[in-house]
C-alpha cells in the first residue's frame, strides 16, 4: 500500500484537465508541517495558471470533490489540499498485506531488472585487514542486498589489491631478510614488518628501490620464482581475510584482484588505446590526455609496467563482457574520486557508451580520536580484534540484563558484530565515522542493539499469544497510526536507499520504527483481551518483520531473544 499513490490517484480522478501524470502528482505530495493538518498535502500552486484560479480556491474545490474509501476527510489549508486517512481501514489493509507478504514486503514487484556489479572491500594482500577496510566492506555488502530487494541481481566482486610495484618491494624484502617459518606462523604481521623494513632500509640504500622495480617487472613477465613467492603471500593473506569475512557474514561471487587482469587483458587495453591514437608519450611514460578538466591518465610507467588505471580499465571491460551489467558500482573511498573520473573518461574516449553506467560510490573515513587510521607508524586498529572485542563486550552487557539467556554466545556474536556494522551504516556514507566501541554497544539510542532488542521484545509478545492474524479489524488510535505511517513508508525507503546508494536510509528508518514501537509498547496494553487484540498482535508482528528485514538489508542478524 502506498498512501501517496492512493492520494494521487484520487486527485487525478477529479482534476478536470489532466496535464499531469499520477507519478508527477505523487512527487508533489508532501507531509504537512503540523500533524493536526492531516496526513498528506498537495500544493495547488502548480494548477493556478492552468485552471486560472487562486491556489486557495483550487484547494477548496478539490477538497469538496475528493472521495475515496481510504480517505476520512479532505480540507483546504491555505493553498494546500490536505487529507486525513481512515486509520482503521488503512491499518487493516496494511497489516493484512505485511502479514501475507512477510519479509517480501517492500520488494520491487518487477524482478530480473538486470545485473548490478558491486566492487567492494578490496583489501591489499600482505597487509592487515584493519578498521579502515570496514566501510567499503559493509557499505558494499549492504548495497548488494538493497539492489536485490529492488529486483536486481547483485554480482559481488572483491577486487583485491594484489598487484603492483609494492609486491616487487615485498619480494625484495623477503629475499634479503625473510624467514619462511616466521611467515607461515604469523603471516600478515611478518609480511608487514618486512614491507616496513624495506622502506626504512631504502632510505639509506636507494638500490633497493631499483631491485623492487626489477622484481615487479619479473612478476609481470611471468618469472617462476616471483610468481611462486607472490602466490604464497596471496594465499596466506586470503586465509586471514576469510576469518574476518566469516565474522561479518560477507561473501563474494568472485574474488578477482588486480592480478586477474595481468597479461592479455591489459595488453589489449594498451593496444586499443594505441589503435585509437589515444596513447601519448610523457617523460618516458605513456598517458591518455584528459583535456583541460583533468590531469593525464597514466597507463604505463617508463619501465613498461602497468598501473591501477590500466587494470581498472581492463576490469571494467571484462565485467561488461562477462555480466552485461546495467550498473557497476565501485565502493571505494572518496580520496579515489580523481582516479575514477580519469578511468571513466578514458573508457568514454575509447567509445564505450556504457561508461555512463559506472558509478563511484565514495565514503568518508573511520577516525580514532578524531584522526585518520593508518598502517604507517603503527596507527592501525585490526578489524578482527575490534569484532572480538565487540562480541566480548556484548556478552557482558547481555549477562547483566538476562543472565539465564540460552545460547548467549551466539546472541553475543550477532549483537556485537551487528553493533559494529550498524554504527558504520547509520552514518551517511560521505561523513566520517568516529570509532567508539562503548557507544556502539549501548542498548539505548540509535544503535544496532537497540533495534535488535526491539525485535526481541516483539518476539516475546508474540510468543505469549500465538496468532494467525485471521481477523484483522484495523486500529484507529493515534499511537498506532504513527507506526502505520512508518510501516507504509518502508517500500519507498528501500527504493530511496538504492537510488542514492545510501544504506543509512535503511538504518535510520529502523531506528525511527523501533522508537515508535517502544513508545506504543509503553502506552498501550497489547495483550489486553478485547476486539482489537488481534490487530495489535498483527501490528507487533509487522513491526518485528520489517525491522528484521531492515537489519538484513544492512547485513545484520536479529536474535530471537536477548
Amino acid at each position: 500500500m502506498n498512501l501517496k499513490a492512493v492520494f494521487s490517484s484520487a486527485l487525478m480522478s477529479i482534476l478536470e484537465e489532466k496535464t499531469m501524470t499520477v507519478d508527477e502528482v505523487e512527487k508533489l505530495i508532501e507531509s504537512p508541517k503540523y500533524e493536526n493538518h492531516g496526513d498528506l498535502a498537495f500544493p495547488c500552486f502548480i494548477l493556478a495558471k492552468q485552471l486560472r484560479k487562486t491556489p486557495q480556491q483550487i484547494a477548496i474545490e478539490l477538497a469538496e470533490k475528493l472521495n475515496d474509501s481510504l480517505v476520512e476527510k479532505a480540507e483546504a489549508v491555505g493553498p494546500y489540499m490536505n487529507v486525513f486517512f481512515n486509520k482503521k481501514e488503512v491499518s487493516k489493509h496494511l497489516l493484512q498485506k505485511i502479514c501475507h507478504e512477510q519479509d517480501n514486503y517492500g520488494a520491487r514487484l518487477a524482478s530480473n531488472r538486470g545485473k548490478v556489479v558491486i566492487d567492494f572491500s578490496s583489501p591489499n594482500i600482505a597487509k592487515p585487514f584493519s578498521m579502515g577496510h570496514l566501510r567499503s566492506t559493509v557499505i558494499g555488502h549492504s548495497l548488494a542486498k538493497i539492489a536485490e530487494k529492488n529486483g536486481y541481481t547483485a554480482i559481488k566482486i572483491n577486487h583485491l589489491g594484489d598487484w603492483g610495484t609494492q609486491f616487487g618491494k615485498l619480494i625484495t624484502a623477503y629475499k634479503h631478510w625473510g624467514n619462511e617459518l616466521e611467515v607461515k606462523e604469523n603471516t600478515i604481521p611478518t609480511l608487514l614488518k618486512l614491507y616496513i623494513q624495506f622502506h626504512a632500509e631504502a632510505e639509506n640504500n636507494p638500490s633497493l628501490e631499483e631491485e623492487g622495480r626489477t622484481w615487479f617487472q619479473r612478476l609481470e613477465g611471468g618469472d617462476t620464482e616471483a610468481l611462486s613467492l607472490w602466490n604464497w603471500f596471496k594465499n596466506e593473506s586470503l586465509k586471514e581475510f576469510e576469518k574476518v569475512y566469516k565474522m561479518l557474514g560477507v561473501s563474494f561471487d568472485a574474488v578477482q584482484g588486480e592480478s586477474f587482469y595481468n597479461g592479455a587483458p591489459m595488453e589489449e587495453i594498451v593496444k586499443e588505446l594505441e589503435d585509437r591514437l589515444l596513447l601519448k608519450e610523457s617523460d618516458g611514460a605513456r598517458v591518455v590526455k584528459m583535456g583541460e578538466e583533468l590531469p593525464p591518465c597514466l597507463i604505463q610507467k617508463t619501465d613498461g609496467t602497468t598501473l591501477y588505471a590500466t587494470r581498472d580499465l581492463a576490469a571494467a571491460i571484462y565485467r561488461k563482457n562477462q555480466y552485461n551489467f546495467v550498473k557497476c558500482l565501485y565502493v571505494v573511498g572518496g580520496e579515489q574520486q580523481l582516479h575514477f573520473q580519469q578511468v571513466f573518461h578514458v573508457l568514454s574516449k575509447m567509445g564505450h557508451d556504457w561508461e555512463k553506467d559506472l558509478v563511484h560510490v565514495p565514503f568518508g573515513l573511520i577516525l580514532k580520536d578524531g584522526k585518520k587510521m593508518s598502517t604507517r607508524k603503527g596507527k592501525i586498529v585490526l578489524l578482527e580484534e575490534v569484532l572480538d572485542g565487540a562480541i566480548k563486550k556484548a556478552k557482558e552487557n547481555i549477562m547483566k540484563k538476562n543472565p539465564n539467556l540460552q545460547g548467549v554466545d551466539e546472541v553475543a556474536r550477532e549483537v556485537g558484530v551487528g553493533a559494529v556494522i550498524f554504527h558504520d551504516l547509520k552514518n551517511e556514507r560521505m561523513g566520517n565515522v568516529e570509532f567508539n566501541l562503548d557507544q556502539m554497544l549501548t542498548f539505548e539510542g540509535e544503535t544496532g542493539p537497540y533495534v535488535q532488542y526491539t525485535i526481541a521484545r516483539g518476539n516475546t509478545i508474540l510468543e505469549k499469544e500465538a496468532s494467525s492474524f485471521g481477523e484483522i479489524s484495523g486500529l484507529g488510535d493515534e499511537v498506532s497510526w504513527q507506526i502505520m505511517k512508518l510501516l507504509e513508508q518502508f517500500p519507498r525507503e528501500v527504493v530511496r536507499a538504492y537510488e542514492t546508494y545510501e544504506p543509512s536510509v535503511i538504518a535510520k528508518y529502523t531506528v525511527r520504527l523501533a522508537q515508535a514501537f517502544n513508545s506504543y509498547y509503553g502506552k498501550v496494553r497489547i495483550l489486553s483481551d478485547d476486539s482489537e487484540q488481534e490487530s495489535r498482535l498483527a501490528l507487533t508482528y509487522a513491526v518485528t518483520t520489517v525491522l528484521k528485514e531492515g537489519l538484513r538489508l544492512l547485513g545484520i542478524q536479529s536474535p530471537e531473544k536477548m
